[in-house]
């Protein structure tokens, strides 16, 4: 009884191309998702790993958290940077929280 319910939906015709549209109509949204998404994600994300390797002790930066500091020193083996953010006032961060270098 309800077997052909699409076809009814369709004006009682049978869409002969139905198959082959979708799968384009699905092929173009994947496109559009990979280029709206997917892709500006993954070039912020290179860019990230790119600032976090060139960090250097004496650069001005700045956590994801909005703390201020200067790098003081750099721990790779536990992926850890201890910044200055005042007068004899040092604290550890993950290298990962710093979102950005600021221009001094």
């Amino acid at each position: 009884m309800f077997s052909n319910w699409p076809v009814l939906m369709a004006g009682g015709q049978d869409a002969g191309g139905g198959g082959v549209f979708t799968l384009v109509w699905f092929g173009l949204i994947f496109v559009l998702m990979y280029l709206l998404l997917i892709r500006p994600q993954r070039k912020k994300q290179k860019e990230h790993e790119k600032l976090l390797n060139e960090l250097k002790k004496g650069d001005k930066v700045v956590t994801s958290g909005g703390m201020f500091g200067v790098i003081f020193a750099i721990d790779e083996d536990k992926g850890r940077i201890v910044l200055k953010v005042g007068n004899d006032v040092k604290m550890e961060f993950l290298k990962s929280s710093i979102a950005a270098r600021v221009d001094q």
